[in-house]
């Protein structure tokens, strides 16, 4: 079994759906469902993040509003037809031979198929598809066609087809898709295009598509009826091309549909049709656009890297991390988007964002944080609403919604249906104010990992501290929250009531104390936004005396939940979502001991067995040891698994109780979606939580790993099917590479528990794992043997071969005597040292170098000095840069020392400076330098879209987002070399 590659063997109609969901392609800003290109029972879907729109419908006599993401136009459509044949159509032709093959580590959908039209003639077809990592605006389709068995013209038609809607949920089908109106169509130079509009958010998007042949002889076919001779045709609401391959029997011949798409959303754009077809012609043939895109690929399948050991499991494993970075990229980073529920894979839950960035995102801040941090960015910007929203209800704060969108304002429908029972039913789920405590949550574990509070984060974890703390109300001599849904999402109120709510969520309660500990602690970090003593001395109060429920000698999910009836469960085993079975019925799940997925558990999610133990020791609690496992054996008793995050948080707090119980758990997280667990929903889109949460579970769950302000502490426990677990994580700013087995961990090589901040590592430059593998030739040894020799594991001296990162002291020290060489050797000699040792060469000439060869010295970019007169006098700074369009751009941080040296303090007016690059070759003692005088000109918001596509990435990290950008005045270059 090939762990990077998921296949799906034969044609079957009725499995379209699931296949087109794990095979959707994405880039973080928009993502496309593995639908065929010619299908009959396709489900197209291209989805851009943060692309809503709203509709009302009619439903039950009373008109609802629901904001959806929108099914964006259809690139993907191409067809073929041999002489006398239809146009291609899977279901009809029923080809001998139908594959899918999903390469997860260059993100490529490949479909291979072999067809006998009705003449006899045979066809091989070979279809290579991507959503551009590299590019983000680029996605293409590559179709090779080999005739087996005959010579001659096929015809093939490539289209964009605007005539989609939002149609792919059945039980969404009574409400309106409509969303793309205003549609427009043409050509320009042999480009089709075509555009909509949104009907009510007025998002414009644009499609644009270029057609390459790789064979001679392609040509447009002969005017006929609709078909345009050399240009496509458009239709009102969908254009299309028809091109004639002639094919010779053994050869291949290609054809190749590269597409653009844009939206009046995307930065740096006039307009998106103008913007499409830039982007479209200037995009390379396909070779190029996958070299770069299967690049962009392995850069960050080396961030993720988790070595699980097996190919079966690493598959999914494969899996669940590729669908992740389709949703969340680093080009997310920079938009203004959040964690989809169901990915950009489907229209479930209309594609709004919920609380699965609690599953998601501790993952990506040990990962890719800038990740991260984007996604915390969409909660800051709509901070406003949620204040809004709180002082509506009568709150302080900030309260966010259950269901979130485009604005920040509560998605939530008041109305859902009930597929079993076809009724509609009132949908009290807004009453989860619990997804405020899990942003909350994120900010700290974003801090704990990074190291770092922006004073925005401050802000929105002390906003959120705010609302819980006026939700809060003293009854007697404890604080008490009412009229909240808790995470079960069963109970939605008491049997009977007339008010929806309940009283005392002990999930909610607990983590608001959590949350008036931890904003007290963040007061303290950022300078300025200190509360006034009252306040702070409140949520000392509410920390002190929250109610909390127990009942049987655990914990009580609410007030009243001992009163509940208990369920016969014999009478609904394997029936996953009780809700819908009793209403159907006649019946009502508020009346019974039943949850849908964890809700007091949920504490032992998010908190170590101490943390909740001492939480409630906090509040005055008798407590013991016991309880945490009584009260989790009992609601597992209880709970019918109606949620895919359900198996992954039963994973997580049985670890350390029952590994076996755990290991099903985990493995059936693992299969949610591959197997459609759920039955039916998985078509619908991928459950992004379930799939961050696993790898989670492998993080920092098995792993023990757990974060602290001063460091971080190791304490795995493996499942005993696990074997080894490997992988890096970024800590605070630095590469840490842990792996652990059933016997011990390892941090950087070496046997550890603890890793605390500040702690050393050796630094060094040269190519150390280039050395490490020479050396290890050069004794015929193998990585295990080195590894065994140098007391560390495989995967960890793998990690050193294949990564630029350097392992602490006594690692290296042993490394190198297994090596049998030195840490001096093994590190580069002398490397470290400035260049310029040693005598000059015999007969040196220095060449002055006119402003054409200096140019093109510079052009490839690299490490530059800026040279300029700053506060404390004459300064050179190294940076990162990249020639743009003939100036020298380089990114620094807002604020920083450098933005403010290099200021005059008025409006355009630039301070010119130096800037130094250079070349040395100790060894042949040549080299060369360029000194480039101009000013030094600060990209304005305005002035981004002129470098937006410059791609220079500062080594020293951080968030450099300012541009400086240097157009040469002065030029001038000298050269050393011998004659």
């Amino acid at each position: 079994m090939n762990a990077w590659m998921l296949v799906f063997e034969g044609l079957d109609p009725a499995g379209e759906g699931l296949r087109e969901a794990l095979c959707t392609l994405g880039n973080g800003r928009f993502a496309t469902r593995g639908a065929t290109p010619d299908g009959e029972s396709r489900v197209p879907g291209t989805y851009v993040a943060g692309c809503y729109d709203r509709l009302d419908s009619v439903v039950a006599g009373h008109t609802v509003t629901n904001e959806d993401i929108v099914n964006m136009p259809d690139w993907l459509p191409l067809t073929f037809a041999t002489p006398g044949s239809e146009w291609f159509r899977p279901e009809r032709a029923a080809p001998a031979a139908y594959r899918h093959e999903l390469d997860l580590w260059h993100g490529v959908l490949v479909r291979a198929l072999r067809w006998r039209d009705g003449e006899g003639r045979v066809t091989r077809v070979r279809q290579r598809r991507l959503v551009s990592m590299a590019d983000p605006y680029l996605a293409a389709l590559e179709t090779t066609f080999t005739a087996e068995n005959w010579s001659g013209p096929i015809r093939v038609r490539a289209t964009l087809d605007g005539r989609v809607s939002n149609r792919s949920v059945a039980r969404y089908r009574e409400l309106r898709g409509d969303h793309l109106i205003g549609h427009a169509t043409g050509s320009e130079d042999d480009l089709a295009w075509l555009t909509a509009c949104t009907s009510c958010s007025h998002i414009t998007v644009a499609l644009a598509a270029r057609i390459d042949a790789d064979v001679p002889g392609a040509r447009p076919p002969p005017a006929s009826p609709g078909v345009t001779a050399a240009r496509p045709s458009p239709g009102p609401d969908y254009v299309f091309s028809d091109h004639v391959l002639h094919l010779t029997r053994g050869e291949p011949a290609t054809l190749t549909k590269i597409v653009a798409l844009t939206t009046s959303r995307d930065p740096a754009t006039h307009d998106p049709r103008s913007s499409a077809l830039r982007h479209v012609r200037r995009a390379p043939r396909f070779d190029d656009l996958l070299a770069r895109h299967a690049a962009a690929w392995e850069g960050l399948w080396r961030r993720a890297q988790l070595d699980v050991g097996g190919p079966r499991l690493s598959r999914i494993v494969h899996l669940h991390i590729f669908h992740l970075l389709q949703t969340l990229s680093p080009h997310t980073a920079e938009l203004d988007a959040g964690v989809p529920a169901r990915g950009l894979h489907g229209e479930a839950y209309r594609g709004h964002v919920f609380w699965d960035e609690l599953f998601v995102q501790p993952w990506l801040s040990l990962r890719f944080p800038e990740i991260a941090l984007g996604l915390l960015r969409y909660r800051w910007r709509r901070l406003p609403e949620a204040r809004d929203a709180a002082r509506e209800a009568g709150y302080d704060g900030a309260m966010f919604p259950w269901q979130s969108g485009s604005d920040g304002r509560e998605e939530t429908p008041t109305l859902h249906v009930n597929p079993m029972s076809g009724r509609w039913l009132p949908d009290h789920s807004r009453l989860q104010r619990h997804v405020g405590l899990a942003i909350a949550y994120n900010v700290w574990q974003h801090y704990l990992a990074t190291g770092s509070m922006p004073s925005w984060c401050a802000e929105l974890l002390l906003d959120i501290a705010r609302f819980f703390a006026s939700l809060a109300v003293p009854y007697g001599d404890r604080y008490e929250i009412r009229g909240v849904m808790g995470p079960d999402e069963y109970h939605d109120g008491y049997p009977g009531a007339a008010v929806p709510g309940l009283a005392n969520n002990a999930y909610t309660n607990v983590m608001t104390v959590w949350l008036m500990i931890r904003a007290r602690e963040t007061a303290s970090l950022v300078p300025g936004l200190e509360p006034e003593p009252a306040e702070l001395a409140r949520w000392d109060d509410i920390s002190r005396r929250m109610r909390v429920d127990f009942h049987d000698g655990v914990i009580s999910q609410f007030t009243g939940y001992a009163d509940l009836l208990e369920l016969d469960w014999s009478r609904y085993r394997g029936v996953r979502r009780l809700d819908r079975a009793l209403e159907a019925g006649g019946d009502d799940v508020n009346r019974y001991k039943a949850s849908k997925q964890a809700d007091t558990l949920m504490l032992c999610y998010l908190l170590t067995g101490a943390e909740l133990l001492g939480l409630l020791e906090r509040l005055g609690y008798p407590v013991r040891p016991s309880l945490i496992p009584r009260t989790v054996a009992y609601y597992l008793d209880r709970t019918s698994h109606g949620s895919t995050l359900s198996a992954v948080v039963h994973a997580w707090v049985l670890a350390r109780s029952n590994r076996s119980q755990s290991w099903r758990f985990f493995t059936e997280a693992l299969y949610s979606d591959i197997k459609d667990v759920q039955g039916g929903t998985t078509p619908e889109g991928i459950h992004l939580g379930a799939m961050g949460g696993t790898l989670d579970l492998l993080q920092r769950c098995y792993l023990g790993l757990e974060l602290r302000p001063d460091g971080f502490r190791l304490d795995p426990l493996l499942p005993g099917r696990l074997g080894v677990l490997s992988m890096p994580i970024c800590y605070r700013g630095r590469q840490i590479f842990i792996d652990a087995d059933h016997n011990e961990a390892r941090v950087n090589g070496t046997a550890c528990r603890t890793y605390t901040r500040g702690v050393a590592i050796m630094t060094g430059t040269g190519d150390l794992g280039r050395r490490i593998i020479h050396h290890r030739e050069r004794l015929g040894l193998t990585r295990e043997q080195v590894a065994e020799h140098a007391d560390m594991s495989p995967g960890y001296l793998k990690y050193l071969e294949e990564n630029p990162d350097m392992p602490d002291t006594g690692a290296l020290f042993r490394l190198a005597d297994a090596l049998q060489t030195t840490v001096h050797e093994l590190l580069g000699g002398d490397k470290d040292r400035p260049p310029g040792h040693g005598p000059a060469m015999a007969n040196p000439t220095l060449e002055v170098l006119d402003r054409e060869e200096c140019l093109r010295l510079i052009e490839p970019g690299g490490i530059g000095r800026v040279a300029f007169y700053g506060s404390y006098g004459p300064t050179v700074l190294p940076v990162n840069y990249k020639m743009h369009h003939g100036a020298i751009v380089f990114r620094t941080a807002v604020g920083g020392s450098m933005d403010r040296d290099l200021r005059t303090g008025l409006e355009g007016v630039d301070i010119k400076i130096a800037f130094e690059i250079d070349q040395i070759d100790e060894t042949n003692r040549e080299g060369w330098s360029v000194l480039v005088q101009g000013p030094a000109h600060h990209v304005t918001p305005d002035e981004m879209g002129d470098v937006a596509d410059a791609d220079v990435t500062p080594w020293a990290g951080g968030e450099r987002r300012l541009y400086i950008r240097i157009v040469p005045h002065q030029i001038m270059g000298h050269r050393i070399h011998c004659i």
